[in-house]
């Protein structure tokens, strides 16, 4: 007698909806900070991972404590050439994520034209770079998520944050681009906006007490965010729970943006 199996339970279908078991995902700065949690949180749903990072030893340490198929590989997103030649060497993804960002805390009259290019060349031409390298394959191929980190500083702003502010902006509007393109392929392209978070970025807030407690005090949760609260986000969005998300920008921070100033008026 010959079984039919009918559709699965709705509560199974939901339940699935955040596994990524059988896709191949790309982290480029998972050797620390937010990269790490999210390649670790990617496997921990079944995705196979590939690790990437400038430091290769630290690619290989977030591989092994991903365990499975996981793997390590060293990719400098500056160097433009070894990021075209990359999807050649991973081979196909799925899932493609971005952490990698540095900052110059300066007033614009402070700013020098090489301390500019240097923030531009990795946080803007660096994703660029990545998204042009890999996004046209995942649209020949009809799928795949594309979610790179930008900041709540794409949508607001303090002095001495103008070349960084820049480029997360920048980020947003690259993402949503891609998603308006590909779109039709099947790709979706989104950006997460993370408040206040304790990585090596943000080391030398962290080490001023009085800095570090204000920014603290900014979030309507009053405190900063570890990288691992970050790691949700990039799972929700590399999954089917996702599958009509893109062209967005996730902000994660504490309501850091949603809190208009530090003056609680007396009551």
């Amino acid at each position: 007698m010959t079984i039919v199996q009918g559709p699965a339970p709705r509560s199974e279908v939901y339940r699935d909806l955040f596994r990524l078991d059988g896709r191949r995902a790309l982290v480029v700065g998972a050797g620390n900070g937010i990269g790490r949690e999210a390649a670790l949180a990617l496997a921990a749903f079944g995705a196979t991972v590939v690790c990437a990072d400038r430091d290769a030893a630290a690619a290989k340490a977030t591989a092994q404590a991903a365990g499975g198929d996981a793997t390590a590989r060293r990719l400098d997103l500056l160097d433009v050439e070894a990021v075209a030649a990359a999807p050649s060497q991973v081979g196909e993804v799925e899932v493609l994520v971005f952490t990698p960002a540095v900052n110059v805390r300066k007033r614009i009259a402070d700013y020098s034209i090489d301390e500019f290019d240097r923030v531009i060349s990795l946080n803007l031409r660096g994703a660029f770079a990545l998204v042009h390298a890999f996004g046209p394959a995942m649209a020949e191929r009809g799928k795949g998520s594309i979610i790179g980190f930008s900041s709540i500083r794409a949508v607001t702003v303090e002095p001495g944050q103008g070349a960084y502010a820049a480029t997360k902006a920048g980020l947003v509007q690259l993402l949503r681009t891609a998603a308006a393109e590909w779109g039709p392929s099947g790709v979706r392209a989104n950006a997460v906006a993370p408040g206040v978070v304790e990585t090596p970025l943000t080391a030398p807030i962290k080490a001023d007490a009085s800095w570090y407690g204000a920014y603290a005090a900014k979030s309507a949760l009053g405190r900063w965010a570890q990288p691992g609260e970050l790691a949700g986000a990039v799972v929700f969005l590399a999954s089917d729970a996702a599958s009509f998300v893109t062209g967005s920008l996730l902000v994660v921070d504490g309501g850091w943006t949603a809190v208009d100033g530090r003056y609680e008026p007396p009551s």
